[in-house]
Parts: C-alpha cells; sequence; structure tokens
C-alpha cells in the first residue's frame, strides 16, 4: 500500500502568499500624513493570501488593522475615536458625503485637516454592511467618498457594480485625490504593484496545466470579469445607497 504525503506550501509569513509567490520583493511602505484604519472582517483575515487588507497594510506606514464585526465597543477604535474624533472619517458613500473627486483643494483641507484618520471596511459586500449596520460608532463618523474613474484591475474577481474596487485600489484612490488636494505629497506610481504582480501570478496559475482546476478544452486565455452581478460577494468597499 503507497501512502500519499502531501508536500506542504510553504508561506511567507509577511505578505501571506506562498514563497514561489512572494510578492514582499514589491512592496514599497508609503509614509502618509494620512492614518489609513483597515477594519477587516473575520472572514477576510482567514482568506488574506487572497485579500488587498493586508497588502494594503505592509504599502503604508502610517495604518493598522483591526479584526470584528462589530466594533462599537473596540477598544482600539474607541480609543481613536476619543482622541481624534473631529479627524476622523469613514470611507463610505451617503447622502451627505463628501466626496473628494469634486471638492477643491482648500476644501479638502479645511474639511478634513492636516492629518486625518480613514477608516475603511474590508470585507464582502454583505459582510461590510453588516459591519456598518452594528457600529454604532462608525455610523456617527463622516463619510467621505470618491468618483470612480478607473476600471479595477482584479480582472478574475467579479465585482456587483462597476465601481467597486478592491480595499488597496480604492486606498490608491483617495491618495491620488488628497495629492491633488495638497493634503499628500508621497509618490503612489508603484503603489499598485504588488497587487499587479499578486494578479499576474494567480493568472499563471490559472493558465498552468499542472494546476489541477485547468481544463484543456478551455481557451489559455483568461477573460476579464467585468460583467457586474447584484448579489456578489466579493471583496469590495462600497455600495449604492437608495
Amino acid at each position: 500500500m503507497q501512502i500519499e504525503i502531501k508536500k506542504h506550501r510553504i508561506t511567507c509569513y509577511k505578505c501571506m502568499n506562498p514563497k514561489s509567490t512572494c510578492i514582499c520583493k514589491h512592496i514599497s511602505p508609503l509614509q502618509t500624513k494620512t492614518r489609513f484604519i483597515i477594519l477587516m472582517h473575520p472572514k477576510e483575515y482567514k482568506k488574506e493570501k487572497n485579500g488587498t487588507g493586508h497588502m494594503t497594510k505592509l504599502q503604508l506606514k502610517n495604518s493598522e488593522i483591526i479584526v470584528g464585526v462589530d466594533f462599537t465597543n473596540n477598544s482600539r477604535v474607541n480609543e481613536i475615536l476619543t482622541k481624534e474624533k473631529n479627524s476622523s472619517f469613514l470611507l463610505y458613500p451617503g447622502k451627505d458625503n463628501f466626496n473628494l473627486s469634486v471638492r477643491e483643494g482648500s476644501e479638502i483641507n479645511s474639511f478634513m485637516g492636516s492629518n486625518p484618520n480613514i477608516f475603511i471596511l474590508d470585507g464582502t459586500w454583505p459582510c461590510a454592511r453588516k459591519m456598518l449596520k452594528l457600529s454604532k460608532n462608525l455610523q456617527e463618523l463622516k463619510r467621505v467618498s470618491f468618483d470612480n474613474e478607473i476600471k479595477s484591475k482584479f480582472i478574475i474577481k467579479q465585482q456587483p457594480e462597476p465601481l467597486c474596487l478592491s480595499t488597496i485600489e480604492s486606498v490608491y484612490t483617495v491618495l491620488n485625490l488628497l495629492k491633488k488636494g495638497g493634503l499628500e505629497q508621497c509618490d503612489t506610481k508603484d503603489f499598485l504593484v504588488p497587487f499587479e504582480k499578486m494578479i499576474e501570478h494567480q493568472l499563471e496559475y490559472l493558465q498552468n496545466p499542472n494546476n489541477k482546476n485547468y481544463s484543456s478544452t478551455e481557451s489559455n486565455e483568461i477573460i476579464a470579469k467585468n460583467l457586474y452581478k447584484k448579489n456578489t460577494e466579493r471583496n469590495i468597499i462600497f455600495e449604492k445607497e437608495n
């Protein structure tokens, strides 16, 4: 009788990817005036090798990840809000949100101050909604948003709406808008490189004949999933409010 021994993949515990597809050499952390607090749903935390929340944290020196669902009584979140309530914001559209895309630099600086804290919900569509619904302290925050003018590069994921971006793409967009407003001076040119490399690795895996999910009857060309589904659970931040 033969015993099959499964080979365990060695994981890089910094980027959470297998050593063979480690993206650490592409990480170039930015120093920003803005502090980004990534509120990560536990489900997203468990599948971190496929998420972009942890990758975003690696790319930002002035950032942190807090895992949870209901942050109403979260000590760290409330500590930040107690100290920085007037300069804390939630990146999430709403009826009275502050749209960074249509504001002048002077308006952005006046509204957000010089060292704002931006909270980001990192989870699937329904998870993000539940996090906000349960977290009474987050509901009280002023909201900021943007008009998405870029198409997500997460082509192997199918998004519910055209405006939906991954966490790292959302932060990239916000940073560029804050730069335009004069609040940030960081160089975002290579900010998405680790994300792009991750996508490259995933596409190579899907096209590899040795991949267990590979099908010789299918075309080797990967078609971008640019059709949007209303009920798809994907790694997004935003939702449209009625």
